[in-house]
């Protein structure tokens, strides 16, 4: 298809199809002229994929990270995997030295793997802060609960990951992280809703 045809089936205006082009973000088409060239299947998921990142406010540097791991893989895939999603938000300043001292507590009364190397070490770690500081703690109790429940999302999203190639793999892990979670949020924020219904009665007079 030609790069107009490209635009109208992704509803992205023509120009932003040519800026991404420019930036590097959207592989270059296979040239039929000097001034001319064709897209195919592969650039209408790559559209996919910015645009739902840029949805999500990821700035335009984040987003060539996760474009360039996809297209030049450099580790294994377990690597890469880390590598892309540290380019997803919430972005987290590494000020807590090499240990994360609530992270890695929280990690080892679960049995998962602590290493500070992973971005959502110093998230959970950053996130534990914060609840310390509001007076609120992670017990034992919700830690074990968190991660049973979380543990089993885990499970599936990894069995359902796309295995034909690694860059399905990546992209899907990516997008699945960045736009799962706020289903995530959503959900749980409405079973609190059903329950406290139950509980504290639903508020209709």
């Amino acid at each position: 298809m030609r790069i107009s045809e490209l635009a109208e089936r992704c509803g992205v205006p023509l120009p932003t199809v040519k800026y991404y082009l420019r930036e590097g973000l959207l592989m270059p088409g296979v040239a039929t002229s000097v001034t001319s060239a064709t897209y195919d299947d592969r650039h209408v998921r790559r559209l996919g994929l910015v645009r739902a990142l840029a949805a999500q406010g990821l700035p335009l540097e984040k987003i060539k990270t996760v474009v360039d791991l996809v297209d030049n893989p450099r580790d294994d895939l377990f690597v890469e995997l880390g590598h892309a999603i540290a380019a997803l938000p919430p972005y987290v300043e590494d000020s807590a030295g090499p240990d994360y001292p609530r992270a890695r507590r929280l990690l080892e009364r679960l049995g998962q793997i602590y290493d500070p190397r992973f971005a959502a070490v110093a998230q959970l770690e950053h996130a534990l802060t914060a609840l310390e500081a509001a007076g609120l703690r992670m017990d034992d109790r919700r830690i074990d609960a968190y991660g049973r429940h979380v543990r089993a999302i885990a499970e599936v999203d990894l069995e359902l990951l796309p295995t034909h190639s690694r860059e399905a793999t990546v992209e899907a892990a990516v997008l699945g992280t960045a736009l799962y979670e706020p289903v995530l949020t959503a959900m749980r924020r409405l079973a609190h809703q059903h329950l406290a219904a139950r509980v504290f009665g639903s508020g209709e007079s």
